[in-house]
């Protein structure tokens, strides 16, 4: 998935979650929060890799002194 869609996916289980809630389904909320919990983790990794992937060489750049 992408981070887009990730982000799309986490809101969606969010108001998911309020539902559960208010019907005081409890066991239904804990799942869902281990939903939310497992896609958080994937759109953390994702971003960590985008950060890692971007250039940090600066080799052309302005060298002051």
């Amino acid at each position: 998935m992408t981070e887009d869609q990730l982000t799309a996916k986490i809101s969606e289980l969010n108001k998911k979650l309020s539902i559960a809630a208010r019907t005081g389904n409890g066991h239904l909320c804990n799942q869902i929060r281990m939903a939310i919990d497992s896609h958080r983790q994937q759109y953390m990794a994702k971003l960590d890799d985008s950060q890692n992937n971007s250039s940090t060489d600066f080799g052309n750049k302005i060298d002051i002194r």
